[in-house]
């Protein structure tokens, strides 16, 4: 048996950021960091290209070079990082059973912080009809297939799909070899900020196909085209392809946070967590894309520096206050992260509530209710867009009463 301070699930950006923030001030060996890869670091690790540590690292780096400075930085500060173990469920409040190649294992720790991350809905989670021939993957398994083992996919691709990780996958399919001839999303417009598909598409020269969604596979043994359909007139149309990709439509990793009994929220699917990040059970905190399927990997470590602040109190034997009120999503917003505010907490990480859309509004006017009071409105200069996290100034809660009904956030 194991008995670290801290026990961290998930080595990506949010556990290992965790971890270097703990081990400094619980010693060494007394942060165990648990993943069930073979490796540490997360998606970043085969997600091989620039754009990785604008906010945390403050410098751009790769999803490789990212992923090894998070696991160097960890080991550094004296966490004890351990790959190929599983935690298979718990055996206590703040206790955990663990699988390894070497056996089984126990860890019974003063405090768990889950970061387990997030994971794109696969082809049958996504009700898509048709045949099951190979070459159909979601971006996970393409990057990995591509970055890490080096092997070969088709010559002509469909993406599903068109937010910043579609673009990453678009890039993967370049790097081998393959074209992307469609990409389609079910949204009226890009899900990608235009900073992304504009030069995307005028510079990869892919289409991008919005109000579409996928019919049918086609296909036997290898897939051979898929059918497309315009949402709003019903027409369908066939695209020879050798590979689809699925990308987006995520859902978190929430597993291990079900089975401990812990609330979940019914919007993001992920634990219900205060502004500390603390989840329904003493001790137990969660971080990253677990929480908000799916932002940021710099934002999912910049969720561990925060949880780590508030996982040292918990050691130090710091008490919430008890009462908490709940943060509601109202229409077109489909969850709000976090979901509760509890008397005398902090703002959240980055004093920023996260949300997502259901529709793009390009002008967003937010509002802030309470107890059927208006008590803020507020023009944010950026647009709620499906696809991608929408963030709002912590300050609009600024007037709400912590001990009074719950806080609903609106437009």
């Amino acid at each position: 048996m194991l008995t670290p301070d801290v026990v961290i699930v998930g080595a990506g950006p949010a556990g290992l950021t965790a971890a270097a923030e703990l081990a400094p001030r619980c010693g060494t060996g007394r942060v165990l960091v648990l993943d069930r890869e073979a490796a540490a670091g997360g998606i970043p690790r085969h997600s091989d290209h620039t754009g990785y540590g604008i906010r945390d690292l403050k410098r751009v780096v790769t999803g490789p070079a990212y992923a090894r400075t998070l696991v160097d930085r960890a080991r550094a500060a004296g966490a004890d990082i351990r790959t190929e173990a599983t935690v298979t469920g718990w055996s206590g409040e703040r206790s955990l059973e663990v699988t390894t190649p070497s056996g089984r294992l126990r860890v019974d720790a003063r405090a768990v912080v889950l970061a387990t991350g997030a994971r794109e809905r696969p082809r049958a989670a996504r009700l898509i009809p048709g045949d099951r021939p190979a070459g159909v993957y979601t971006t996970g398994q393409l990057q990995n297939l591509v970055h890490l083992h080096h092997r070969e996919v088709g010559r002509r691709a469909v993406v599903v799909g068109a937010e910043l990780v579609s673009w990453s996958a678009v890039l993967t399919l370049r790097e081998a070899g393959c074209r992307t001839v469609l990409m389609t999303t079910e949204y009226d417009t890009p899900d990608a900020y235009a900073a992304f598909h504009v030069p995307g598409r005028a510079l990869l020269k892919e289409a991008v196909a919005t109000g579409t969604r996928i019919t049918r596979i086609i296909g036997h043994g290898r897939l051979e085209a898929v059918e497309v359909e315009e949402t709003a007139t019903g027409v369908r149309r066939t695209v020879a392809c050798d590979t689809l990709i699925l990308t987006g439509s995520w859902i978190p990793d929430h597993e291990l946070a079900r089975t401990a009994g812990l609330d979940l929220d019914p919007g993001t699917k992920g634990p219900l967590v205060d502004t500390a990040l603390r989840t329904s059970r003493p001790g137990v905190f969660a971080a990253g894309n677990l929480l908000h399927a799916v932002d940021t990997a710099d934002i999912a470590a910049l969720d561990g520096r925060h949880v780590a602040r508030h996982v040292r109190l918990w050691l130090d034997g710091h008490q919430p206050h008890e009462t908490a009120v709940p943060i509601v999503a109202d229409e077109p917003f489909r969850w709000v992260a976090p979901g509760l505010l509890r008397v005398g907490d902090p703002a959240p990480p980055r004093d920023r509530l996260l949300l997502w859309t259901e529709r793009l509004v390009r002008v967003p006017r937010v509002t802030v209710r309470q107890d059927g009071r208006l008590l803020n409105r507020r023009v944010i200069p950026w647009p709620a867009a499906p696809g991608r996290v929408f963030r709002v100034p912590w300050n609009l809660l600024r007037n709400v009463d912590p001990k009074g009904g719950p806080i609903r956030i609106g437009l």
